[in-house]
């Protein structure tokens, strides 16, 4: 949080907004920064080995708000432009209990129970290395198939796969939204009226851009933009991980643009020497999810 509390003194025309707290009673922050009519929403990490998206998020809002205070431009883009057009809003750590297990910061901070808690589910999934592999919550849950919008489908399959009970990935929960990370998107999406959602994650440097049969207006052209600024493939969604995230549930509430941004290569969690080229392939897409909303 110091790194949300810089960004907050050094711009103070950035606002922030606690959405709900972790499993842990971690605040889950919003930033947001611009005074336009079209709001749109980022956010990063709903897996906890994905952590790297998290800063991706952190220095597109330094580089942002740099370039406003200064009268520069972003990505070629003039900060102003963005600024009075559009409203950004920021989410830029869904898990924070799973990004600290998974970094082997939890047991500096005196967290025994919930480490010792994690190390029991993983020693139920001998076959996931730990703590590197796992994208839950520290609960066990999946963030990312917690969604009402396949969610009996999703359980369907991973409880096939093997995902039946908390795991340190693929579980499903016991039902939609119990997982308090998941609900607190879901509960903030829907106190707002979001044009476009960008959900980042990693590996693959590909874009998701469907949910079933939904093509929301201009959903294609943008992915096709975003696959021209970045380099991404623009694929759908492989059918085992086509249900009950995030994305596919705001796709389907709304029927407005959502993407899953499969950010880097390799096999996570990606190291901070990808950090660079990650952010340049992305900026495009950034500056895009308000650009290309014409």
């Amino acid at each position: 949080n110091w790194i949300l509390e810089g960004l907050m003194v050094r711009y103070p025309f950035l606002h922030e907004e606690p959405v709900g707290k972790s499993v842990m009673g971690r605040n889950l922050t919003v930033i947001s920064i611009g005074e336009g009519k079209k709001h749109v929403f980022y956010n990063a990490a709903f897996h906890a080995n994905e952590w790297i998206t998290t800063p991706v998020l952190l220095k597109f809002a330094e580089d942002y708000a740099e370039a406003f205070s200064r009268g520069q431009q972003v990505a070629g883009v003039p900060a102003s432009w963005l600024y009075y057009g559009f409203h950004l809003s920021l989410l830029a750590l869904v898990n924070p209990d799973g990004v600290d297990l998974v970094n082997g910061v939890l047991d500096e901070k005196n967290e025994n129970k919930y480490l010792n808690q994690a190390q029991q589910i993983a020693a139920l999934y001998p076959n996931i290395p730990f703590p590197q592999g796992w994208k839950a919550n520290i609960d066990g849950i999946d963030l990312n198939l917690q969604f009402p919008a396949g969610w009996e489908q999703a359980k369907e399959i991973k409880y096939a796969q093997g995902y039946e009970t908390p795991a340190p990935r693929d579980y499903v929960g016991e039902a939609p939204l119990t997982a308090p990370e998941s609900r607190a998107v879901y509960d903030y999406t829907r106190a707002n009226d979001f044009s476009l959602i960008l959900a980042y994650h990693t590996q693959g440097e590909v874009i998701y851009w469907k949910y079933l049969d939904y093509e929301p207006a201009h959903s294609y052209r943008i992915a096709r933009y975003f696959q021209e600024v970045s380099g991404y493939a623009v694929e759908e969604t492989p059918g085992a991980s086509g249900y009950a995230g995030y994305k596919d549930w705001f796709i389907q509430e709304y029927n407005r643009p959502g993407y899953t941004i499969e950010a880097g290569l390799g096999i996570n969690p990606l190291q901070m020497d990808q950090f660079a080229k990650i952010y340049e392939d992305n900026i495009g897409i950034l500056t895009g999810g308000m650009t290309q909303l014409f």
